[in-house]
């Protein structure tokens, strides 16, 4: 949206409802040069009226100078907001838009005597002038309403415009990382347990928290990994989605680095540390004893 289009078109007067609804939609999707290609039907849902009522707003807001149309072939018409060139005057006069529906109609006369057949013009005498001599000849106007088809997708590069990113749904995104990830534990459980595994609405929503919570990307190959851990509670549990859930940060980085750590493992790593901190302590005294006895 550019708010210099959009603070130019609210003060301009002497445009009917329709014609300020369709003048300002198109200025709220409008860059700073007042370019835009939506497709009529998108103004019109905005507006909420027709998308006849939406071109014939715009064949207004074409003839007063406020919007020019670059039409092409197969995309989008791409629009120019034009505030600066608006005319007020050369808005066409209430009493002739429709002078057509004045006076008598070409061919009115007096109605058909009895036992003859009606036509709509007598037949060419002989020698005479052609049939439908006399009769007033008007130029058809041509139908400026009919215009390329639009489709509802913005055009790929409008001119003197970067294409816009793609849409992408995140909850489309969401559904396949939990697709996936269901599928390689549902595989990996299968091997290890000889079963499928059982899928419940409780399950579905373990397999979303797990999406959401390690990512799209590393969900499924720690699902598929978790089969291979060999604690004895996850065992006990028969590797259930909850064990996993319950620690996944834990296991992811199990996972990523390659050891899986019991609770051996763990205590082994315990007492290593307890060992460190032992002779940690004995060199702190045995320092200790040396500096006092320099002391003296």
């Amino acid at each position: 949206m550019s708010t210099i289009i959009m603070s130019q078109c609210w003060p301009l007067q002497g445009l009917s409802v329709t014609q300020k609804a369709v003048l300002i939609s198109l200025a709220d999707q409008a860059n700073d040069d007042g370019v835009c290609w939506p497709a009529v039907g998108t103004i019109a849902a905005r507006c909420c009226m027709s998308p006849r009522a939406v071109r014939t707003a715009m064949d207004h807001l074409e003839v007063v100078g406020l919007l020019t149309r670059d039409r092409r072939f197969n995309s989008s018409t791409v629009y120019n907001v034009t505030p600066a060139k608006f005319d007020k005057a050369a808005a066409p006069s209430k009493g002739t838009r429709k002078t057509g529906k004045a006076g008598t109609a070409s061919g009115a006369g007096a109605a058909p005597r009895a036992g003859v057949r009606p036509c709509r013009w007598d037949a060419p005498r002989a020698g005479g002038d052609a049939a439908g001599a006399g009769l007033e000849v008007r130029p058809v106007p041509p139908n400026r309403h009919i215009t390329t088809n639009e489709p509802s997708e913005e055009p790929s590069s409008p001119a003197g415009l970067s294409a816009a990113p793609p849409v992408v749904d995140p909850e489309t995104e969401l559904q396949a990382a939990c697709r996936a990830t269901w599928a390689a534990y549902a595989s990996a459980y299968r091997i290890r347990h000889g079963v499928a595994p059982v899928r419940n609405a409780k399950v579905n929503a373990n397999v979303k928290q797990l999406v959401q919570r390690l990512g799209h990307a590393e969900a499924p190959a720690v699902a598929g990994w978790f089969l291979t851990v060999n604690e004895r509670y996850v065992v006990q549990n028969m590797h259930d989605l909850g064990s996993l859930l319950s620690k996944c940060e834990a296991y992811r980085t199990q996972w990523v680095t390659g050891r899986q750590m019991t609770a051996t493992s763990a205590q082994q790593q315990d007492q290593t540390q307890s060992n460190a901190n032992a002779a940690d302590e004995a060199k702190a005294k045995l320092r200790q004893l040396r500096e006092a006895t320099n002391a003296h």
